[in-house]
């Protein structure tokens, strides 16, 4: 017969939670008070105009508030699935891209279910590999920080790996994979592969859901939170065949995205031009960032492909972060990656913000080399 006990303590509540909890940190971005340059989170520095926020007020009125909305946004999923050339059945639209990789894991790993990741990674995919259990195979990177394409289908093919992930440009290192790597990836494994396109505007690449209708097996994950400028809003989507996305629909929440959320999208959308406009000064903008950062004495950058580059310094990542934090810049600091540990990240900002990057950049570094001097 069972012995029952009573739960006494709070640490009697938190042995309840699964060890594969416990054992993970919280993803947290510190985020300093007054920081007046914030270029930590690859975000866009453009704020939705302000004729948008009007037009959007004006929806506010007409939402039925105490109504929930559909599961799926439908006039949304329409748009995407007009936008990527696809069924609307072929699309999922998620509260965030994040949402979406949770997603994954509930579908998808078992304990010990076989999965494959590419090294450096976003941290999330890792981190809802060990929530589930997975047997988890990590391929590091060239020495160019390129993804091991190669390695990769070495590891698919030896694992059988249900679920392998693919970032393209890759956050953190701002690399691109060339379609027909993904293709040889694809093509290789007995499981699915995600393909993570967050960054995929700034990409001149074609898109991997040109590899879809071949290979079943590839899923392609998108955001509106870093070219559309949409990171407040949360919006991800995920592109599939119809009958995967069917079954994935099994796994999520219901109403994830909210009725303003889904107006703000389509307005967005129905604005092509303006997000064209700004995916163009922002490759602008991190174009002169990399050219001023290589005109640096020591300064080491790794090419981009996306709205952000990652460089070293003769001076330590740490210090040189807290320098720059004291400026009035935020960057990040890479050092949580053991292939980027002295890198610093930096996203395009505006004009005015990469000049006051720069410059304080510059000071940092300087005053650095003239103290040791003294």
């Amino acid at each position: 017969m069972a012995v029952e006990t009573s739960v006494t303590s709070t640490d009697d509540v938190i042995d309840c939670i699964r060890p594969a909890v416990r054992e993970r940190s919280e993803y947290v971005v510190d985020s300093p008070p007054d920081i007046e340059v914030k270029l930590n989170q690859n975000e866009s520095p453009f704020d939705l105009p302000d004729d948008l926020k009007a037009e959007l007020q004006e929806e506010v009125e007409d939402i039925e508030w105490n109504r929930y909305p559909n599961e799926q946004p439908t006039r949304l999923r329409e748009a995407l699935a007009e936008r990527e050339g696809v069924s609307p059945e072929s699309i999922i639209v998620a509260n965030g891209s994040n949402e979406l990789t949770y997603t994954f894991g509930l579908a998808f790993l078992d304990p010990g279910t076989p999965m494959v990741l590419p090294r450096p990674l976003f941290s999330l995919y890792k981190k809802v590999a060990r929530l589930q259990d997975a047997t988890l195979t990590e391929v590091p990177p060239r020495d160019d920080l390129r993804f091991d394409t190669k390695g990769l289908v070495t590891a698919v093919q030896k694992t059988g790996a249900r679920l392998t992930v693919l970032a393209t440009p890759n956050n953190p290192t701002g690399r691109a994979l060339r379609l027909s790597e993904t293709e040889r990836i694809a093509a290789a494994s007995p499981g699915v592969v995600v393909v993570d396109e967050a960054y995929v505007e700034f990409n001149s690449e074609a898109s991997a859901v040109e590899l879809m209708d071949e290979h079943p097996n590839v899923m392609v994950l998108r955001t509106m939170s870093k070219a559309f400028g949409l990171a407040g809003a949360r919006i991800g989507y995920l592109v599939a065949q119809p009958p995967v996305v069917r079954e994935l629909m099994k796994a999520r929440l219901p109403f994830m995205v909210d009725r303003l959320t889904e107006r703000t999208a389509l307005a967005l959308l129905r604005r092509g031009g303006l997000v064209e406009e700004r995916v163009r000064q922002l490759q602008v903008s991190i174009t002169e960032v990399v050219e001023a950062l290589k005109t640096m004495d020591g300064v080491e950058v790794v090419p981009t492909q996306a709205n952000f580059v990652i460089f070293t310094t003769p001076m330590a990542a740490d210090p040189l972060q807290d320098s720059l934090i004291d400026r009035g810049v935020l960057v990040r600091n890479m050092g949580g990656y053991p292939e980027l540990e002295g890198y610093l990240r930096v996203n395009a900002g505006t004009r005015a913000e990469n000049k006051a990057f720069l410059a304080a950049l510059e000071k940092t570094l300087y005053s650095s080399v003239s103290d040791g001097d003294a």
